[in-house]
């Protein structure tokens, strides 16, 4: 009886009877974050045609659109995490929620593929102050026996953007100029922000640490210049091009340098000690793997579905249903199988399940069944609810409660990181690969277009329509070689599926993890903590 009485002061009765109300909030301000990414997956197509359908954009360029928001995202959520805990989770969240909302406005009237890549970086910078602190608002509102559940209906909420984001693409595409898929979220925005006022409880880290400037810019220009490197080799479909070496190698270099200067650094933005702990780093090595893998394949995805297969924005959001419908129903029950099986079974059963669904998109072609896909999709969603919900767990239940600013920003970080290189690697083997098999049937073109036209199967098709019926023979080598493509970047996908299988099989607990040590970590501010 007596082991009960410390629990009512951690969290206060008028914020424990919310907490659900809370929790919705909460997946609503993910929701638009989340939301933006899957949207623009189905408008990438829409944006790469010329002017006045889109903005004619390359595939390189395409790639900086969602990855110039990831980058941002990415480099700056130490930093927000911090923050956060510095200056009250709630007031950040909100700050990042407006910046947001301006920075969709200003991508939605985008004149030029440029701008659009400078104001999807505006929108990163507001996401990465909402993603951390909705998962740490999120730990100082539900008791620690609650946590699980809680925080599988948050990647629940995952699964409804992934659902909600093609369609509403679709819809606007359909309807509307490519720019409508991000001027919807500027009422989300402005709903989210008033029920954020009315609803959250504020909390912050009584001990926060300094700011790490130094530590947030080498992060930032690491990641750029190794993504940079990476889409840059892609484009010339040579990797040993002596530029695209020099910033891929200066890029890591400078990553080596924030990992010195952090272990030795008396306030780190990532306190390099963390990753001492097995469990904690296999968990956040498994998030990275996922959307690495998950990213790429959406990419890829979107091109197989519209211009292979011919179906409209809407249709590919309908689509991609399966996907976000297996997250949605089996995100939240994960922690029922992990009490059955354990972390370390259920992790390394979805990431090998995932392995085998990217492996399978190998058998996709022309004229394949189109429930074949849905299947894929759905086994995959399968597979990724089974390694986000268990892997999130793990990773904020290792550090104290006080620390979740910082726990959720850098398993938001490791995630983000992986989803650009995913991006930026898959997507260049499948660069690399389209312009291999393509190239030597672009002869029908002036030599002058046939570097363009060979960047990606949009550009190929573009020339192709110019010429009118001389371009038959051309439209179908862009398919052939695309799909050639897209099997390659599968089987690149499936391999680090199959890495991070093997990750979490030798380093996550079994089926009774050992929470001891963090229990007696979380023990000691417990009764210190206000929220």
């Amino acid at each position: 009886m007596s082991t009960a009485i410390p629990t009512p002061p951690r969290i206060p009765e008028a914020v424990h009877r919310r907490r659900w109300a809370i929790l919705g909030v909460l997946m609503l301000s993910l929701l638009i974050v989340v939301l933006d990414n899957s949207i623009l997956n189905v408008a990438i197509k829409t944006i790469s045609t010329p002017e006045p359908t889109g903005l004619g954009a390359t595939q390189g360029e395409l790639e900086w659109a969602i990855n110039s928001y990831t980058l941002v995202f990415a480099g700056l959520l130490f930093t927000a995490g911090l923050l956060g805990d510095r200056l009250g989770r709630k007031k950040v969240l909100i700050a990042g929620l407006v910046v947001f909302g301006i920075g969709s406005a200003l991508a939605a009237q985008s004149g030029s593929p440029v701008q659009l890549i400078v104001f999807r970086a505006v929108m990163g910078l507001g996401a990465a102050f909402v993603m951390p602190a909705t998962l740490a608002v999120l730990m100082n509102v539900f008791e620690r026996e609650e946590q699980p559940k809680a925080i599988g209906i948050w990647a629940g909420g995952v699964g409804l953007a992934i659902a909600i984001g093609p369609i509403t693409g679709g819809v606007l595409l359909d309807h509307f100029w490519w720019g409508s898929v991000f001027l919807i979220n500027v009422p989300i925005v402005i709903i989210a922000v008033a029920l954020m006022i009315w609803l959250v409880p504020d909390s912050r880290d009584p001990r926060p640490g300094r700011i790490d400037l130094v530590g947030v810019v080498l992060s930032v220009v690491g990641l750029v210049l190794l993504v940079y490197g990476i889409i840059k080799g892609g484009q010339l479909a040579d990797f040993t091009d002596p530029a695209v070496l020099g910033t891929v190698l200066a890029g890591l270099a400078v990553l080596v340098a924030f990992v010195l200067y952090e272990k030795r650094c008396d306030h780190p933005s990532v306190d390099i000690s963390y990753f001492k702990n097995r469990v904690f780093s296999a968990a956040i090595s498994a998030i990275a793997l996922v959307f690495f893998a998950l990213m790429g394949v959406t990419f890829f995805s979107v091109f197989y579905t519209q211009s292979v297969r011919g179906y409209s924005p809407l249709q590919t959001g309908l689509l991609m249903l399966p996907l976000a419908a297996a997250q949605l129903i089996f995100a939240p029950r994960a922690r029922l199988v992990v009490d059955r099986f354990g972390v370390r079974a259920v992790c390394t059963g979805g990431l090998l399940l995932v392995m085998a669904t990217l492996a399978s998109f190998t058998t996709l072609d022309a004229d394949t069944p189109i429930w074949i896909l849905e299947v894929i999709f759905f086994l995959m969603g399968t597979g990724m609810a089974h390694i986000m919900t268990p892997t999130s767990v793990v990773i904020m239940q290792a550090l104290p409660r006080e620390k979740a600013g910082s726990a959720s920003a850098l398993s938001n970080t490791f995630r983000q990181v992986g989803g650009a290189l995913g991006i930026a690697v898959l997507g260049s083997v499948l660069s690399t690969a389209y312009r291999t098999g393509v190239e030597d049937k672009l002869t029908l073109l002036p030599e002058g277009a046939r570097h363009t036209a060979g960047e990606s199967i949009e550009a190929t098709l573009g020339a192709a329509a110019k010429l009118g019926p001389r371009g038959e023979p051309l439209v179908t080598a862009a398919n052939d070689s695309f799909l050639h493509a897209m099997h390659v970047t599968a089987l690149w996908g499936a391999g680090v599926a199959v890495i991070g299988s093997l990750v979490v099989f030798l380093f996550l607990p079994g089926r009774t993890p050992p929470e001891t040590g963090t229990q007696e970590k979380e023990a000691e501010p417990v009764g210190t903590a206000r929220h």
